[in-house]
């Protein structure tokens, strides 16, 4: 009886270190979906009425963000390639009541956005898996108005020989992610103009415009 209580407290303090863990985890990921968050709203000059892309939305919680972030007189266009994903995003809009969010079927080549509708666009953690950047970069430019900002987060691959790899390859083991400068390069090539451009610990922050004229 007395083994019996001595594993059940340890199983109850195994389970209460793991809630811990979840819990603290929990926690930063919502400080970094904020933190970058305001990073995008900051560089991408949002403000109430703006119109704004996100591509790849994930969990659609940077979505959100931005649709409080424009206001109701603005827009937001969410993007996401995986359908349960994108069902999630539409539910999670429709539960905040936000009638200037619309999703948006992602595709490996398009934005499939509306031609000049945006005044900016963004992503995090995204354009490393374009297996055709010039046709996914057209599209980019496209959707922005003249002027239109263009900001990217993403992370740099292992800091070992032959570590970038070519579009289509860049999600695989030991190739994982992009630098800076390709994706400069790429966005260039785009007809881009670089804004500004860091990299810090392997993560990336590229910022890019498509010129006014």
């Amino acid at each position: 009886m007395m083994l019996l209580k001595r594993l059940s407290s340890g199983v109850l303090i195994a389970a209460l270190g793991f809630t811990t863990v979840v819990a603290q985890s929990a926690a930063e990921n919502a400080a970094e979906n904020a933190a970058d968050a305001e990073r995008f709203i900051r560089v991408l000059e949002i403000r109430t009425g703006s119109a704004v892309g996100e591509i790849g939305a994930g969990d659609g919680t940077l979505t959100l963000a931005m649709a409080k972030a424009v206001g109701d007189t603005g827009a937001v266009f969410s993007n996401e390639i995986n359908k349960e994903r994108a069902r999630a995003i539409q539910q999670s809009v429709e539960k905040a009541g936000y009638k200037h969010v619309t999703v948006v079927e992602g595709h490996a080549t398009q934005t499939n956005f509306p031609a000049l509708c945006c005044d900016a666009i963004f992503m995090r953690n995204v354009y490393h898996h374009f297996g055709d950047p010039p046709a996914m970069n057209a599209s980019l430019r496209a959707s922005l108005k003249p002027g239109g900002r263009l900001a990217i987060i993403d992370f740099t691959p292992p800091p070992v020989p032959g570590g970038e790899a070519p579009p289509g390859r860049r999600g695989e083991d030991g190739h994982h992610g992009i630098t800076a400068a390709t994706l400069e390069s790429e966005l260039k090539a785009a007809g881009f103009e670089i804004v500004s451009s860091a990299t810090t610990n392997r993560a990336v922050f590229v910022v890019a415009r498509r010129p006014a004229s």
